[in-house]
């Protein structure tokens, strides 16, 4: 009987150190993207995504996170939405990532569904990031510029943040919109939008390059099937993790570092993406 229980114990310290190392061990994928509109001057231009922290904390002042991030030597640091959690949101532990991350490399940063459903607390989140120097983009675009080359990174609200526009089409048609107006304003464009399950109107408004998150990879992952289920997607969803090719349209999708409703993963490690672009 004795023998029996100390089999049992030793089942539950390994189950218990697997879904710790599944929620705490983060994995950095990397990607290369090559397209002939990039600048020459941008060969080897690397970004690392940062996507669904949801306030989770990783070490003291996120200690662990931006040794990672650190590692990549970045050029820049896209955060695509959900840095905080709007059950138990934390302005404080998500500015710890932020303090950290804006002497590594410039933040570019864009809302999730999360952030509409806390407005205040967005707002003090957006002022202390601006005061860092994190370029918030809402509906917005900029040029990023290197020697005497430049492309134009857009990034774009949430949909929840025009939601009876969303709910009642079926498809964001001001994120449609905006990204029409921007077609012929640079060769190359990025964009940084948190939500995956518009690939269609990303690659619809000829957008070369999209990162977003949301999908949480599926939150339960099995080997040959993929994610279970997906925020948006439903039951086996398609897009919940890695690169996606439509059209001349490419999209990366993060599968985020935190958890929300749900707060265990399963073959589903907290994710950072990395992302070197090459000219042809």
């Amino acid at each position: 009987m004795k023998h029996k229980w100390t089999k049992l114990a030793i089942v539950i310290v390994i189950m218990v150190l697997f879904f710790y190392w599944q929620n705490n061990g983060i994995v950095t994928t990397h990607h290369t993207y090559t397209n002939e509109k990039i600048p020459a001057a941008f060969d080897g231009y690397k970004v690392v995504q940062v996507s669904d922290l949801h306030n989770k904390a990783f070490g003291k002042d996120q200690r662990r996170l931006i040794s990672e991030i650190i590692a990549e030597a970045p050029d820049a640091i896209f955060v695509t939405g959900d840095l905080i959690d709007s059950r138990h949101p934390d302005v404080e532990v998500a500015m710890q990532f932020i303090e950290k991350a804006i002497q590594i490399a410039p933040v570019y940063y864009v809302s999730g569904n999360h952030e509409f459903r806390v407005p205040m607390l967005y707002n003090a989140l957006k002022s202390q990031m601006t005061e860092l120097g994190v370029v918030v983009l809402e509906n917005q675009s900029i040029t990023l510029k290197r020697k005497d080359a430049q492309i134009l990174l857009i990034g774009v609200d949430d949909p929840k943040f025009q939601e009876t526009e969303y709910e009642q089409n079926g498809e964001n048609a001001a994120i449609s919109q905006y990204l029409a107006s921007l077609r012929s304003t640079a060769d190359f464009k990025i964009l940084l939008s948190h939500r995956p399950e518009l690939f269609d109107i990303y690659s619809e408004q000829s957008v070369d390059v999209v990162f977003s998150g949301h999908a949480h990879g599926g939150q339960f992952r099995l080997p040959f099937i993929g994610g279970l289920g997906a925020p948006n997607q439903g039951f086996f969803p398609k897009l919940t993790s890695g690169r996606h090719d439509k059209g001349e349209t490419t999209l990366y999708i993060s599968r985020g570092l935190g958890n929300s409703i749900i707060p265990i993963r399963l073959f589903n490690r907290p994710e950072l993406i990395v992302v070197t672009f090459q000219s042809k």
